[in-house]
């Protein structure tokens, strides 16, 4: 009768940075597939996109050793193990430097480890890494970047998210990680590229660089899709790239918000890179004076800078399915949607 009943028993998730753009999705996808959802959450995060009655908390400090394993043993004690965790949880902008590795290194350590000291270890460790980890590579031929590729990240950001891999990868062999690195995620309730909608909304398209850029974008929702299908084939240290597939001219992304917002008239402007690393500079240093992280800043001119952002998502086909739902003129025409459904445009 045990028996029986462990098989009909939910599977349990923690995803962690649940509160956030991408974790929320996440947790939305486990509750379409019936799973005993905890959102991993810190006491003073939003829970604005976590409204669904059927979620379950799980305040965890991930910065604090003393604290993370009271709080880990503790839902052992009651509630027991989670089959799958979903680390989602980081920070893509930081006062300082030293912070990414703070937040996205040593917090990923400090999981991982307690997990394994607690018998906490799940079926599936998967966590969301970047393409950032890879940094500037094939600038001139724009051969699209592969797992063979030697990292070479030039923004702190990526270099926390590689240390992050490279510790994942050191686990023992027991240990069932696996690594996604989207490239530039977009969709409903993301704050980033939708200040270049509320720019264009302002009749103002702003770009940096004279030189080709290929670019490459990740829906949400199709980001999501593939975690999941990780879960279900049960795969276990693997990595793989995450994009739609796709690559685009520097302007796309700026030419379908533009039709989605009725082709508004614009002035278009292209800064120097020298313009745009003074810029950030001076923005990231008034931002520090002033207490808070900046949106523009030397990482951000880093990324903006990079000319080839194409990745090879083979892998992710042939070994998961992967077989996106959205290309870019759909997941804009959505975004841009949710956007004005929210009042944001």
């Amino acid at each position: 009768m045990q028996r029986i009943c462990n098989k009909k028993a939910k599977m349990k998730i923690l995803i962690t940075g649940a509160s956030g753009f991408i974790g929320s999705f996440l947790v939305e996808e486990a509750l379409r597939r019936g799973m005993e959802t905890w959102a991993g959450v810190r006491a003073s995060s939003s829970r604005a996109w976590l409204q669904d009655a059927r979620i379950r908390f799980a305040e965890l400090d991930l910065g604090d050793d003393r604290r993370l394993e009271e709080q880990l043993r503790r839902h052992r004690d009651t509630e027991g193990a989670w089959d799958y965790v979903i680390h989602c949880a980081g920070a893509t902008k930081c006062r300082r430097k030293e912070d990414f590795d703070r937040i996205n290194y040593d917090a990923t350590c400090r999981l991982v480890r307690l997990l394994t000291e607690l018998g906490m270890v799940p079926r599936q460790f998967l966590y969301i890494s970047s393409l950032s980890v890879y940094g500037p590579i094939h600038e001139t031929d724009y051969a699209p970047i592969c797992e063979q590729d030697t990292p070479r990240p030039d923004t702190a950001y990526g270099r926390s998210k590689l240390r992050s891999e490279e510790f994942l990868r050191s686990t023992p062999d027991s240990f069932p990680y696996v690594i996604f690195r989207p490239t530039g995620v977009y969709g409903p309730r993301e704050r980033d590229y939708y200040l270049m909608a509320q720019s264009i909304s302002r009749h103002l398209d702003v770009a940096v660089g004279f030189r080709r850029q290929d670019l490459t974008f990740i829906y949400v929702k199709d980001l999501v899709q593939a975690v999941y299908l990780a879960i279900e084939r049960g795969v276990t240290r693997r990595a793989y790239f995450v994009s739609d597939g796709r690559v685009y001219s520097s302007r796309a992304y700026s030419d379908y918000i533009r039709a989605e917002l009725g082709n508004p008239a614009v002035i278009r402007l292209t800064f120097p890179l020298a313009v745009l690393r003074a810029v950030s500079v001076v923005a990231e240093t008034l931002a520090g004076l002033a207490g808070r992280s900046s949106t523009l800043n030397r990482d951000k001119y880093h990324i903006m800078k990079q000319r080839n952002w194409r990745c090879d998502i083979t892998p992710l086909v042939e070994e998961l399915g992967f077989r996106p739902a959205y290309d870019l003129q759909r997941g804009v025409r959505e975004s841009i949607a949710w956007y004005k459904q929210q009042g944001w445009l």
